[in-house]
């Protein structure tokens, strides 16, 4: 590293330790690590000596700032370099470029000197017309007509007085639209006064239906929720909406204060004298035809940018807790992904998950076989010793549920459970590369059926084979930038799994891809390894994967599992690198490994000062305890699935006042939608989550929670449902708030569409059903 960019990082270190409340060296050495190719889970779990314990938490906010701080720098280099070389630089501008702390400030000092087309004020001042315009600025007593007649000359383009004045106007607004100072305070006035204010566009209000409620609408741009500017935004984009940006609520005052301002700032004064009223109008027009339309885009781009930063957090906190959700473990089930016409798709999949069987059954309509699919399940259930039922949660869901039911009141003795499971992803997943390699001989339409049963028996491994997208459980999500959406969710999967841990010896490529330090080819490295010398017995087997080599397995060791193996710490969290740790700890207790691990009791008594040394200090060691008390432990929550009211399986069975179970599927800025077994997702508007005040649904609520509710109001024609965690509310006095669905009417639960019924050698796209209507289900393009 050179002295000048160990100068920029330390800088950047600096900084951003003030934001996560951490010393200069801890970030630092963070970043060193970082740029060693070490992923976020590996450190914070592995290195907390080195970071003096950052989290993960405060690790990924530190990855996210140090990318931005980094691009900032080398754009500031970059505009320092420029304007250099066009001989510009002196050292008081170079001490403003160096003292800019975000990029729109940065952009405005170079504003002056971005090279550009040929503009009406640089024509001027080739035309030598600036003095023309400094003269009158400098003393406005003198006349501009008089003044512009010794500037005529039709040589240069200059035929009169009038073109003359025309041109020295254009070098004044110039100059006042790109003086930084200005911009940045005007910048901030109108980003705390400004109001957002939407108009439908005249013939498109039939059109824009769904857009209704902005037909005429206005809000302070820097209070408003990000759900509904993006909801304006896109709007615009559809040509329905037309957005300005007013100066307050008085708009016309807001435009005069602002002119005001510029005039204070150039030293202008209305004072009665012979250019004054020249020179007010230029401010004027400065104001009303540059700078506020510059600022207007500049402030919808910052608030989009917050907005959109915001929908990929909600994104990706519920993406986290569709993954972490409660693993129904390793027993037999069978998935039923339903359908009418097409029939009902059957898999049934062993305890770990291996498909066993399959089958097409046609319950419904227009076959209604229904004692025939009955005795079909009833003879694969008994077959395979299955103890659960996946229902898919998309069309004739509910229809198949009854079935299911009507199976499981025939048939007492198989004693089944049945539950209702997202299948959000599963047609994604079906036509996908992967499915086509784990089941190349099965047909498109069983995928699905295959996929639902494998995610209850574990949702996080095969959530996983899923692009993060498809999964559909944010807001506005093909709205926002997708490449920080990507690197969120991203983010987000490995987090996730290194959180869990994997069974290197059942895991599948996709997810073993998604293990700190592997790549996918060394994942498919590892799976084909496995399948040629059979189960891992130890993690030190793993450095005879080929291009797994030592870096790699300092990366992965950690976090990946090897159960009943040579040696028992490889079923646990414990690093390979700290079994010497381990070590000091039997030697002191005189007991074996599997003798301590479990003994609660006994590991409490240990002092972990003890077993310290140069390289292991305190918080790795206080980890290896508590991972010897339960190895391998599961972070996610115990299995629970909820019960839909019989008899309520259509939006038309709903009634204001019942009290029905639901699950959150997902958590909006504005509130919850919970599945209640009526194919459309109720909403829970944030006013009504809580009897105390709830400034984050997530605070309450998160995806995956089962719930209680009370049905507040039902709006059929419209497809709403108004829910309420508060039991006593009265019924139909939802706030009117509540009655509106923030989403445009295509994010909506609508039915799921038919599947491909064989591969089509492209990516199946998902059909638009409701991104804000089910976590798991609602398919995206």
């Amino acid at each position: 590293m050179t002295a000048t960019s160990a100068s920029v990082t330390s800088k950047i270190a600096s900084r951003i330790a003030s934001e996560i409340q951490a010393q200069p060296a801890q970030v630092l050495a963070a970043i060193t690590l970082l740029d060693e190719g070490a992923t976020v889970p590996f450190i914070a779990r592995y290195r907390k000596e080195v970071t003096g314990g950052l989290d993960d938490t405060q690790l990924r906010t530190l990855e996210t700032r140090l990318l931005y701080l980094r691009e900032l720098e080398e754009r500031r280099a970059a505009i320092l370099a420029s304007i250099e070389e066009q001989g510009k630089l002196d050292d008081a501008l170079r001490a403003e470029i160096e003292a800019a702390d975000s990029k729109a400030r940065l952009e405005d000092l170079y504003l002056p000197y971005k090279p550009k087309r040929r503009t009406r004020a640089q024509i001027a001042r080739e035309a030598g017309l600036e003095p023309l315009a400094d003269g009158l600025l400098a003393d406005p007593t003198q006349v501009p007509e008089e003044l512009a007649a010794r500037f005529v000359n039709p040589d240069k383009g200059v035929p009169d007085a009038k073109a003359a004045l025309e041109g020295a106007r254009a070098i004044l607004i110039e100059r006042w639209s790109e003086d930084a100072t200005l911009l940045g305070e005007l910048r901030e006035w109108l980003w705390s006064t400004g109001l957002i204010r939407a108009r439908v566009i005249e013939g498109k209000q039939q059109e824009g239906e769904k857009y209704r409620d902005y037909f005429d609408h206005a809000e302070p741009l820097a209070k408003i929720p990000s759900h509904r500017l993006l909801a304006l935004l896109r709007g615009r984009r559809e040509d329905i909406l037309q957005l300005d940006l007013d100066p307050g609520a008085d708009a016309e005052a807001g435009h005069l204060h602002a002119e005001a301002r510029i005039a204070l700032h150039a030293g202008i004064e209305a004072r009665g004298r012979a250019a004054d009223a020249w020179l007010r109008n230029a401010v004027r027009l400065a104001w009303r035809a540059r700078i506020h339309l510059h600022l207007l885009m500049d402030l919808f781009n910052r608030a989009r940018e917050q907005a959109e930063a915001e929908a990929i957090a909600i994104f990706g906190a519920n993406l986290k807790d569709l993954l972490l959700a409660a693993p129904a473990g390793p027993r037999p089930v069978l998935g039923l992904d339903p359908g009418l016409r097409t029939g009902v798709k059957v898999a049934v999949v062993d305890a770990t998950g291996k498909l066993v069987a399959t089958d097409t059954i046609y319950p419904h309509e227009p076959k209604r076989q229904w004692d025939a699919s009955i005795a079909t399940l009833a003879a694969l259930c008994r077959a395979h010793q299955v103890a659960l039922v996946a229902i898919g949660n998309g069309t004739a869901s509910r229809e198949t549920d009854r079935l299911v039911a009507e199976l499981i009141r025939r048939h007492p003795e198989l004693e089944l459970q049945k539950l209702v499971v997202s299948e959000a992803g599963a047609s994604v997943y079906s036509a996908s590369e992967l499915a086509a390699r784990e089941f190349p001989t099965i047909d498109v339409s069983l995928r699905g059926a295959i996929s639902i049963a494998r995610r209850l028996q574990d949702p996080l491994a095969e959530l996983v084979k899923i692009e993060p997208k498809a999964i559909g459980v944010g807001q506005y999500q093909h709205d926002v930038d997708q490449y920080q959406l990507a690197r969120r969710l991203d983010a987000v999967v490995e987090d996730c799994v290194n959180a869990v841990g994997v069974d290197v010896n059942t895991a599948s490529s996709a997810l073993l891809a998604r293990v700190s330090g592997l790549s996918a080819t060394v994942a498919e490295n590892i799976v084909a390894y496995r399948d040629q010398h059979g189960p891992f017995r130890t993690r030190k087997a793993l450095l005879k994967v080929p291009r797994l080599g030592e870096k790699t397995f300092e990366q992965c060791a950690g976090f990946l599992r090897i159960m009943d193996g040579e040696q028992p710490l490889d079923a646990s969290a414990v690093h390979p690198e700290a079994y010497p740790v381990v070590e000091r700890i039997l030697q002191a207790a005189g007991r074996g490994v599997k003798q301590i691990i479990g003994d609660v009791a006994f590991l409490r008594t240990l002092d972990p000062a003890r077993f310290t040394d140069e390289r292991f200090g305190l918080p790795t060691v206080r980890d290896i305890l508590k991972e010897l008390e339960k190895p391998g432990r599961d972070p996610r929550p115990e299995f629970r699935a909820a019960q839909f009211a019989d008899g309520v399986e259509d939006i038309k069975d709903l009634r204001p006042g019942m009290v029905l179970e639901g699950v959150v599927t997902n958590v909006a800025a504005f509130g919850a939608f919970v599945d209640i077994g009526v194919h459309q997702d109720g909403l829970i508007h944030i006013s009504a989550l809580s009897d105390r005040y709830v400034k984050d649904p997530r605070d309450v609520v998160k995806a995956g929670d089962i719930v209680k509710v009370k049905v507040l109001e039902v709006d059929v024609a419209r497809k709403r449902i108004a829910l309420t965690r508060r039991l006593d509310d009265p019924v139909g006095e939802a706030r009117p708030d509540a009655r509106r669905d923030e989403r445009p009417r295509y994010e909506r639960q609508a039915p799921r569409g038919p599947r491909p019924s064989a591969p089509t050698g492209q990516p199946a796209k998902a059909p638009f059903n409701s991104a804000l209507a089910d976590a798991l289900r609602g398919l995206k393009r």
